[in-house]
C-alpha cells in the first residue's frame, strides 16, 4: 500500500468523534473512575480508522472515471455529457464525483453522490447549455470515495484538459433536418401553407385524392385506369436562398442568454439546411461596417460544412452596419434573383428610414424577407400592472417601443420588403415558415 497524503481527507464523521473523545477526555479528568475506559474506547476507535484507511488504500485503482463528451457542443442547445465511474473495490463504497467544467458556465456545483456495488459501473448523466461559440476546456474529474465507516476520504483525479469547440446549433439543424425529409414540418409549429397553382415542374401521376385540384386531372391516364389519376407537380428547385447576418452592434442584445446574433447564426444554420433539402442552394453574407464573408449558394450537401465552419467564427466588431456597402457587394455577386433572408435589428423607426432605401433597391432585383426582433423584455413590462407613477411612465414607454417595431415591419411590408416580427425564441419556427410560404406560393 502506497500512501499518498495528498488523496486523503479527513471527514465529517472523524471530526465529531474526535470532538465526542475530546469531551469524553475532559469527563475522565473530572471522574477518574472514567479514564480506563475512555483510553480503551479511544484506541479501539484508532484501531477502525487505521482499518479504514487500509481498506480505502488496499487497491492502486480502486475507482476507475471517464467523461464522454461529444467532439462539439452545440449553442444554445442542451448538450449530454456522462460520467461513467467503476468501483473496483471487492466492497460497497459512496463516491462523490466532482467534474471540472468549462468556466464559461460559471457553475462551481457540478457534483454527483452515488452508492456503487463491488464491480459496478454507473453512468452519470448531465446537461450543459453554453451560450457563446467559441473554444471550452474542460478539466479533470475528481471522486471521493468512502466505505461503509465513513472516517476518511481518498481522492482519485482522472483525465487531463479537453479542449471542446462549441458550433452553432447543429442540433436544432438535425431536428428540422429530420422533419423536413420526411415532410413532417407541421408537427414542430411549421404551418401548413395552401399552394396557390402549381409548379410547371411535373413530378409524377398519382391516384386523385379529396382536396386536390380538378385541373390537374390526367384524361389518358383515368381513362387507362378506370379511375381518376392526377398529375403531380412539384415546386421549382436550383432557386438561390441567401442569408444576410447583421453583426452591427444592435445584434448584441443578448435574450435567455444568447445574443441576436446567435439566435441569426442557428436560425441561418437551420434554413440553409433545409433549403438544400428542398434542393435549393445556399448562400452567406455576413456584414457590419465591412462585408465580412460571402459564401456563394451552392446546392451540394457537403456545402452545408462549408456554412457551419463560416458561422463558427463570426465576431461581432460593434460598429453601426453599413447597408450602402450590403447593396454594392450584393450587386456585384449576386445576379440572379434570390431570396435574401436579412436577419436585423432596428431600435428606432428613424435607424429603419436610413436603411430603407438602400433595402428598397434589393428588393426591385431580388425577393427580400427582413427579420426583425421584438424585445421580450419590453413585454413583461408591458405586461405588469403599474403600482405607481414611475412604473406608469416606464409602461408607457415601454409600449411606445413596442408599437415602433410593428409600424416598423408595416412600413417595410408597404415598400415591397417582406417582413417577419418575432420573438428570439420563435425566430426558427417563423422563418421556415416564411421560406415554405415563399416555397408554395412559387415566389422563387
Amino acid at each position: 500500500m502506497k500512501l499518498k497524503v495528498k488523496s486523503l481527507y479527513l471527514t465529517r464523521r472523524f471530526f465529531v468523534s474526535a470532538g465526542v473523545w475530546v469531551l469524553l477526555f475532559i469527563a475522565a479528568y473530572i471522574l477518574p473512575a472514567l479514564l480506563l475506559a475512555v483510553q480503551f474506547g479511544f484506541f479501539t476507535w484508532l484501531v477502525v480508522v487505521l482499518v479504514d484507511l487500509l481498506i480505502l488504500y488496499s487497491r492502486r485503482n480502486g475507482i476507475y472515471a471517464v467523461r464522454s463528451v461529444a467532439e462539439r457542443l452545440s449553442n444554445g442547445s442542451d448538450n449530454e455529457v456522462f460520467l461513467h465511474i467503476e468501483n473496483r473495490y471487492p466492497l460497497a463504497v459512496d463516491v462523490e464525483a466532482i467534474d471540472e467544467i468549462p468556466f464559461q458556465f460559471q457553475k462551481r456545483d457540478v457534483s454527483f453522490r452515488e452508492r456503487l456495488e463491488p464491480a459496478q459501473t454507473k453512468v452519470i448523466r448531465y446537461l450543459l447549455r453554453p451560450v457563446k461559440r467559441g473554444e471550452y476546456t474542460f478539466g479533470r474529474i475528481h471522486v471521493f470515495v468512502t466505505d461503509a465507516l465513513g472516517f476518511i476520504s481518498r481522492r482519485y483525479t482522472f483525465g487531463k484538459e479537453q479542449v471542446t469547440p462549441v458550433y452553432p446549433s447543429y442540433i436544432e439543424m438535425r431536428k428540422y433536418e429530420l422533419m423536413a425529409i420526411s415532410n413532417r414540418l407541421t408537427e414542430y409549429g411549421i404551418k401548413r401553407i395552401r399552394k396557390i397553382g402549381h409548379s410547371s415542374e411535373f413530378e409524377h401521376i398519382r391516384p386523385y385524392m379529396e382536396g386536390d385540384d380538378p385541373r390537374t386531372v390526367n384524361a389518358r391516364a383515368t381513362a387507362r385506369r378506370t379511375e381518376l389519376m392526377v398529375n403531380n407537380y412539384r415546386d421549382e428547385k436550383s432557386q438561390q436562398v441567401y442569408c444576410l447576418i447583421d453583426k452591427g452592434r444592435t445584434m448584441q442584445m443578448p435574450f435567455e442568454g444568447l445574443s441576436l446574433l446567435d439566435y441569426a447564426i442557428n436560425t441561418s444554420l437551420v434554413i440553409s439546411n433545409i433549403a438544400l433539402i428542398r434542393e435549393d442552394k445556399a448562400g452567406l453574407i455576413t456584414f457590419s461596417n465591412r462585408i465580412s464573408n460571402i459564401l456563394p449558394a451552392e446546392r451540394r450537401r457537403t456545402h452545408i460544412h462549408k456554412i457551419l465552419d463560416t458561422l463558427y467564427n463570426q465576431r461581432t466588431l460593434y460598429r453601426e452596419s453599413d447597408f450602402e456597402m450590403l447593396y454594392a457587394a450584393i450587386c456585384r455577386r449576386i445576379t440572379q434573383r434570390s431570396l435574401l433572408v436579412l436577419y436585423t435589428n432596428f431600435e428606432t423607426i428613424q435607424a429603419m428610414r436610413r436603411q430603407l432605401p438602400f433595402l428598397k433597391r434589393l428588393a426591385a432585383k431580388h425577393l427580400v424577407l427582413a427579420v426583425i426582433f421584438e424585445n421580450t423584455e419590453l413585454k413583461k413590462l408591458t405586461d405588469r400592472r403599474p403600482s405607481d407613477l414611475e412604473e406608469i411612465y416606464t409602461k408607457a414607454v415601454a409600449e411606445q417601443f413596442a408599437c415602433n417595431k410593428k409600424i416598423m415591419s408595416r412600413e417595410l411590408n408597404r415598400h415591397g420588403i417582406y417582413t417577419v416580427l418575432t420573438r428570439p425564441a420563435d425566430l426558427t419556427v417563423n422563418t421556415i415558415n416564411q421560406y415554405l410560404e415563399f416555397k408554395a406560393r412559387g415566389m422563387i
